[in-house]
């Protein structure tokens, strides 16, 4: 099975409340690699690759890992996996 990218941006409170942290706590529990940070205007942007159903759950555990009160809006794009990453990082 090939494995896809799942590129989110979050916008609402999401900085500052430990958004990026629960993100890769949550993450240790998925087949997923990636990234997540903080943005300049105050959205966080979240990049994991892997399997297309690992990530559906991995998407759908972090909005319930107690962020879900904190988002207002989700942007969520599908594309191919670049296979760039090594484990999961919080870069920003």
């Amino acid at each position: 099975m090939a494995r896809s990218r799942l590129h989110m941006y979050y916008e609402g409170r999401v900085q500052g409340v430990g958004f990026r942290y629960t993100t890769k706590r949550v993450a240790l529990g998925f087949e997923v690699t990636g990234t997540v940070r903080n943005l300049p205007d105050s959205r966080v942007e979240l990049i994991a690759e892997g399997e297309r159903e690992e990530l559906d759950s991995f998407r759908d555990a972090v909005r319930d890992s107690g962020l879900s009160g904190f988002i207002k809006k989700e942007t969520e794009n599908w594309a191919e996996a670049t296979n760039e990453f090594r484990g999961f990082e919080i870069v920003g």
